[in-house]
């Protein structure tokens, strides 16, 4: 069985107007199904691994045949990346409330959700060029972490469990060269309740 586009919970205008519809269709049907594509034109010739969930897959990218590991690298994190981002955000208002453990967490970790916050918004203001930032568990430890490119902290041992896209296709449609404004917009549409589902799965 290949891999395939998981469905989006959300129409495209959800995010609005913090992320614009059109930017969303085109994010999702065309740069996230390319990566898509390429994961299982990559797989190809290696159809046990079909068999396997993409984040294990980057897990062990290093047991991978050394003829497909940068195309597995490189579409496998852009299609497990995308995967998360969508799974994060949300149209529901009552979803969107930061509480519970990864709340606590979060104060426990940082000193204040405010802390929090301005830590992740400098590490995505300083990534140079492409990437992600993100908020994983690293042996049960709250971290905030920047990778370039598609890669995914999995292939470190670490578990994302929010990240934000710093490709330029995530939001220059309508915020064009002004990054800062479009991470402080993405903020709005943060779906806590999944997140926090997440942290206590990993945990």
């Amino acid at each position: 069985m290949k891999f395939f586009l998981p469905k989006l919970e959300y129409e495209y205008s959800a995010l609005e107007p913090w992320l614009d519809a059109k930017t969303m269709e085109i994010h999702y049907s065309k740069h996230h199904k390319t990566y898509c594509d390429k994961l299982n034109l990559a797989l190809e010739n290696h159809p046990e691994f079909f068999k396997e969930d993409v984040n294990e897959i980057l897990a062990g990218l290093n047991q991978l045949p050394e003829e497909i590991r940068t195309a597995v690298r490189n579409n496998g994190g852009g299609f497990a990346n995308h995967n998360l981002y969508w799974e994060i955000m949300t149209g529901d208002v009552k979803k969107r409330e930061l509480k519970g453990d990864i709340k606590k967490a979060i104060e426990e970790k940082f000193g204040s959700f405010e802390e929090f916050k301005q830590n992740f918004n400098a590490a995505a203001l300083m990534h140079f060029g492409s990437g992600w930032v993100w908020l994983v568990l690293d042996n049960g430890e709250l971290k905030i972490v920047s990778t370039s490119n598609q890669d995914n902290p999995i292939t470190e041992g670490k578990t994302p469990i929010l990240c934000i896209d710093l490709w330029e296709h995530a939001y220059y449609l309508h915020y064009q060269n002004r990054r800062a404004d479009f991470i402080e917009a993405w903020w709005n549409v943060v779906n806590w309740e999944k997140v926090n589902e997440k942290y206590l799965n990993a945990a």
